[in-house]
């Protein structure tokens, strides 16, 4: 966990009373993505996307972000990703190349135009959905009857193996489960868009089948992080937190079952 958390000197006032001590911090730093393309006599390099992340299972997190957003449907297209090396010393270790089979037509300015649209970015919703039904091959097999024993045991299961969570408080978490309630995949990150990337994306290299699964948020359930449950085709999406309603939309329509306010003994089911 060292290399997720740094130690800082905090100050801390409770009413009249003041004192010091030590803490940790959940690091962030950018990392930006480059495409390497082209024939293999004549490789090219088109630098894709920053994102700010916390270090760690970074070949994880471009495999899921180069697939929820549509860039590969098909694993065997991207050959493999690696730190890049030819960078400044600053950027050492925050820069990851993904090397993409020559047979791929890369197209910058076509992939930022198809890039599905956060709630955000004041898209309309229409548009947004029918970007994310693109990239879809198959609707979303049902997941089926719910078991609410098992779905409430997640958070406390999911919170249990949150290590970075509970030494600062300051991280999200994404968790895929199988229908019986185990644990399969953890992942945590500064952002939580990039938690559900490096669960997706850990799935993809381990060649898991999603379509009996759960994927748990130990936020809110954006528009942003359901797209990516859909297009990895994982049948049910629970968050702790509350459902957009562009989430909800989207969920109704791939056949996402879509649960929010999970906690204790209780949730609300909004899809479908």
């Amino acid at each position: 966990m060292s290399a997720l958390v740094v130690p800082a000197r905090v100050h801390t006032v409770d009413g009249d009373a003041r004192s010091e001590r030590d803490d940790l911090l959940v690091i962030e730093e950018p990392l930006e993505i480059r495409l390497g393309h082209g024939p293999k006599e004549d490789r090219k390099e088109v630098r894709s996307s920053v994102t700010m992340r916390t270090p760690g299972n970074d070949e994880e997190l471009v495999r899921g972000f180069l697939y929820t957003e549509g860039i590969i449907q098909d694993q065997e297209l991207l050959l493999r990703v690696v730190p890049c090396m030819n960078v400044k010393d600053e950027e050492r270790g925050n820069v990851m190349r993904a090397e993409l089979h020559p047979s791929v037509q890369v197209d910058p300015a076509r992939w930022q135009r198809n890039f599905y649209t956060t709630s955000s970015c004041g898209v309309c919703g229409k548009s947004s959905i029918e970007a994310v039904h693109v990239q879809c091959h198959q609707r979303i097999r049902p997941f089926g009857p719910i078991d609410p024993s098992i779905i409430t045991t997640l958070p406390d299961r999911m919170r249990e193996a949150q290590t970075v969570f509970r030494h600062t408080g300051g991280i999200h978490a994404a968790a895929l489960f199988n229908r019986a309630g185990e644990l399969l995949i953890l992942r945590e990150d500064v952002g939580r868009h990039n938690a559900v990337d490096k669960v997706i994306g850990a799935a993809l290299a381990r060649q898991l089948t999603t379509d009996n699964c759960i994927l748990l948020v130990s936020g809110r359930a954006g528009f942003e992080l359901v797209q990516k449950c859909v297009v990895a085709g994982i049948p049910l999406m629970a968050a702790v937190g509350a459902p957009s309603s562009l989430a909800v939309q989207l969920a109704k329509e791939s056949g996402l079952a879509l649960i929010g306010f999970l906690r204790g003994d209780r949730f609300n089911r909004y899809a479908p």
